[in-house]
Parts: C-alpha cells; sequence; structure tokens
C-alpha cells in the first residue's frame, strides 16, 4: 500500500499537530481533514489544547529556579561528601551530560509552522474585526451592497487580488456591504458583512497570504463566536458568527465553492 494510501492514525493527527510529519504524509493528512469537517474540529481541539498547555507553563519555565533545587547547589551538596579526584570526574560528566539533554530539549522542542502562524493570525484578525463591525448597528461597513460593484472593484485593486462578495442569500443571509481592513503588516484585506432575517450578522474575512501557504479548515470559538477558517491558493478565508460548526460549514462550503469557480 502506497503511503498516501495509508489510513490516518490518531498518532500522526497528534504529529501533525506537532508539526512533525514529512511532507507526504502532511498533505495526506490535510486531504483528509480538508473533506472531514468533524475530524477537523477534532484536531482544531488538540491544537488549542497544546496552545493552552503552552500559555499555561510558560510563566512557570520563565521563572528562577528556587534556590533548594538549583542544580549546581545539589551538586555542591552531594560533592562535599566525596574524595576530591570523585567529585572532579563527577562534574565532567555532570557537564557533559547536561549538554546533551540541553541540545536534544532545543532540538526537539516544536516550534509552530509557517501554516500554523499564518492561521493563528488569520483567526485573531477575522474574530476581532467582526467583533469590532458585526455588532455597529449604524456603521459596521463602507459600502453598501446596494454598489456591489464598486465594492468588488475597490476590494481587489486594494487586495491586488480578484476579490467578490460570496452569494449566501441561498443559506438565509443577505449581504449588507463591505468594508477594508489593515493587516499587522501594513496591508489590505476584506471584510463582508451580512445578516438573516432575524438580524444576526455573519462576517467573511478575506486575507492576501503567501502563496505557498496552505491549511486545512479549523475551527474556533471566542465566547459565543465560532469561527471556520482555511489558506487556500494564496488567500485566508474566515467565517465568523454566532452559529453552530454545522451552520458554518455549510457557509464556508459555499463561500469555498464559489472562490474555486470565480479563479
Amino acid at each position: 500500500m502506497a503511503a498516501a494510501d495509508r489510513p490516518i492514525s490518531s498518532d500522526e493527527l497528534h504529529a501533525h499537530v506537532d508539526d512533525r510529519l514529512d511532507a507526504d504524509r502532511r498533505l495526506a493528512v490535510e486531504r483528509c481533514l480538508d473533506t472531514q469537517p468533524e475530524l477537523a474540529r477534532r484536531v482544531a481541539a488538540y491544537r488549542t489544547q497544546r496552545d493552552g498547555l503552552r500559555a499555561a507553563f510558560a510563566p512557570l519555565a520563565a521563572s528562577p529556579i528556587p534556590p533548594q533545587l538549583n542544580l549546581n547547589h545539589l551538586l555542591e551538596a552531594r560533592l562535599r561528601q566525596r574524595p576530591i579526584w570523585w567529585r572532579a570526574a563527577a562534574v565532567v560528566v555532570l557537564c557533559l551530560g547536561l549538554g546533551s539533554a540541553v541540545g536534544w530539549y532545543v532540538g526537539s522542542s516544536p516550534r509552530p509552522s509557517r501554516n500554523e502562524l499564518a492561521m493563528s493570525l488569520l483567526q485573531q484578525q477575522a474574530m476581532a474585526s467582526h467583533v469590532v463591525y458585526a455588532d455597529d448597528r449604524r456603521h459596521p461597513i463602507e459600502v453598501t451592497a446596494a454598489d456591489s460593484e464598486h465594492l468588488s472593484q475597490w476590494l481587489s485593486n486594494r487586495l491586488r487580488r480578484s476579490v467578490a462578495p460570496p452569494d449566501l442569500s441561498p443559506l438565509g443571509y443577505r449581504l449588507l456591504g463591505g468594508r477594508l481592513l489593515a493587516t499587522e503588516h501594513g496591508g489590505a484585506a476584506a471584510l463582508f458583512v451580512y445578516d438573516d432575517a432575524d438580524g444576526h450578522r455573519l462576517t467573511v474575512l478575506f486575507r492576501p497570504m503567501a502563496p505557498e501557504l496552505r491549511a486545512v479548515r479549523t475551527d474556533g470559538t471566542q465566547g459565543p463566536l465560532n469561527s471556520c477558517a482555511w489558506i487556500a491558493s494564496g488567500m485566508g478565508y474566515a467565517v465568523v458568527a454566532a452559529e453552530a460548526n454545522q451552520t458554518l460549514d455549510q457557509i464556508a462550503d459555499q463561500v469555498r465553492q464559489q472562490a474555486a469557480n470565480a479563479g
């Protein structure tokens, strides 16, 4: 059986979260997650747990070691009970061991990949933009849906990509309009704002990305809000609303299909 055809194991899902898979298996896992939203949510939960553990233990790792647990202090206390020749040999062995241990830890400590960092920025901007603009009842947008042709042309010029607001009317959401956003690097992104018959708001973010970046659909949560984000063909997409994940999956499918047809 070819490597790409092997079933995805639980260990490989965890390795994917830690960016420990080779290129072929990483692509196989991403293709699997791209077609199985429930499995993608499971992997997103793993990633959230990992980030939470890192954040929880970061202050402890940065704190100074208590004097009574300092390795030099323990070593000196123990060596004072040994002959002089034994002390010298022990120090040499300990130094060699510490050097190997530190080298192993630094080499094995997982670092976020470019894809993970890009997805984190995309999700943060999508959530923050929704919170700021979706609840603004008077000025959530800069250009209304009535001038959608101008909206598309204006945002396409600013993002330097072909951009058009997705049609979400089959799913019960009408376009209110859109606005230009700034990224943390001084780039441009686009936000489209929608509402349903009950006035519930939904936003869709388009953010240009490096062409080599690619990330499967990943869910996020912030209070009552849920998000669904992914990166494809040099563009980051994110949908945010106070809706169930299953509903956001349907909306994300619509956005992806229309983006693919436009491309």
